[in-house]
């Protein structure tokens, strides 16, 4: 009997041992969970066995308990490196087309070649809709949807108005030369602006000034050109382009025009025609140089994506390169009744069980959910020194046993040989 009760504590110690080697191999793995076994002492008995004559019959692995307690974070420089803190699982599924959810604490996601975030499987990182101010539209599994990062954003908008203000110098002289854009000694100053055609096509507006006349009333004409054509400020004379004529007074203040001036339409490029209002009023002449104090314009191109993001609560934002913000989504975080239930795919993934219960599918930092920390991962909460120390108390263990086993021999083999 001794030698079978031997064995048994030799068949526990080995699972022992076998677990905390897992665990120790797993230490690098991020998101990794150890496991535990637990055991229970077996008893032979029946209803005449008087109770304080029992001996039991050994010892049996009743579980081998996983346990979910929190890693340490480690800080990443990828926003896309996501860790839970607290309670929670990320939902991945892992395919395009499978119904499949499987459940991680491995936050190591990034952007396969078609935009979708997955993690190192391939598995594709779950979200909820939302709407433009971040709220979640609708829930459940059958509402998430894969996580897929947009190129671009919006739609370009051609420019319609452009404000320049500049300080023409009091003391320039006064041009009598015919305008020619490539001659510099036929214009006294010259400004640049960005604007946009139809297509979100950014094209140069180029403006010269020319100095025309001095006195209580000095007038400059402005000369506007869009790429290389010129744009005539008077839409019902655009043939030939009639410039812009400021007029200032002795003391240096735009006294004309005193609104916006609309120009004639003009088609830049290939994309359609559009229509200019360029406002110069809050120009200047004063003594100094020539300066510009501001240009402005209200076109745009379509945004490319810049970069993205994820907040504490899980909202996904992409910022794209025209000033555009856009929510993604919202994190699907799914928290179980029993997590230690869960069935241990690998690779630091689960799936839910009748034991685990069904998942429960939340948002971060709510109703008990963990928050969401971008740019850093959960690393194993497996803690080295502990594991060593019960290894060792494993390998005592099994030493012990194997040494019960061998007085067992001993005697049956004392007994076999004695004689009469």
């Amino acid at each position: 009997m001794s030698f079978y009760t031997s064995l048994t504590g030799l068949q526990g110690a080995t699972k022992q041992l076998a677990t905390i080697s897992n665990n120790v191999a797993n230490v690098g793995v991020n998101g990794f969970k150890k496991s535990r076994v637990e055991f229970g002492d077996i008893i032979s008995s029946s209803v005449t066995s008087a109770p304080n004559q029992m001996v039991g019959s050994g010892t049996v692995v009743k579980a081998i308990q996983q346990q979910f307690g929190q890693g340490a974070i480690k800080q990443t420089a990828s926003a896309l490196d996501l860790a839970i803190s607290g309670e929670g699982f990320f939902a991945v599924k892992p395919s395009l087309t499978t119904d499949t959810v499987n459940y991680t604490r491995n936050g190591a996601f990034s952007v396969d070649a078609d935009r979708y975030v997955v993690n190192s499987n391939g598995a594709h990182l779950q979200i909820y809709p939302v709407d433009g101010s971040g709220t979640v539209v609708a829930s459940g599994l059958g509402a998430t949807k894969n996580l897929q990062l947009p190129l671009t954003s919006g739609e370009p908008q051609a420019t319609a108005n452009v404000g320049i203000a500049v300080n023409l110098p009091a003391s320039a002289e006064v041009i009598t030369k015919t305008f020619d854009r490539f001659d510099a000694t036929t214009y006294n100053q010259s400004s640049n602006t960005t604007i946009y055609d139809s297509l979100g096509t950014p094209v140069t507006a180029t403006s010269y000034y020319v100095r025309t006349g001095t006195g209580a009333a000095s007038t400059w004409d402005v000369r506007t050109f869009v790429g290389d054509k010129e744009v005539s400020s008077d839409p019902s004379t655009p043939t030939p382009p009639v410039p812009l004529e400021l007029t200032f007074n002795a003391s240096g203040k735009l006294v004309t025009p005193a609104a916006p001036v609309t120009y004639a339409p003009f088609t830049p490029g290939s994309a359609s025609e559009q229509n200019i209002a360029i406002d110069f009023t809050a120009s200047t002449q004063q003594s100094g140089a020539f300066a510009i104090n501001s240009s402005t314009q209200d076109g745009f191109p379509i945004g490319q994506l810049e970069n993205v993001s994820v907040d504490s609560n899980g909202i996904v934002m992409a910022a794209f390169s025209n000033g555009n913000s856009v929510a993604l989504g919202k994190l699907v975080v799914a928290t179980f009744a029993n997590p230690t239930g869960l069935k241990q795919n690998g690779n630091s993934m689960w799936s839910a069980t009748g034991l685990s219960g069904s998942p429960i599918l939340g948002q971060a930092g709510t109703l008990g959910v963990g928050n969401i920390q971008s740019g850093a991962l959960e690393q194993a909460n497996v803690d080295i020194t502990e594991e060593l120390v019960d290894l060792i108390a494993a390998q005592r263990n099994f030493q012990a046993n194997s040494k019960a086993i061998e007085t067992a021999n001993t005697l049956t083999t004392t007994i076999i040989n004695m004689r009469s």
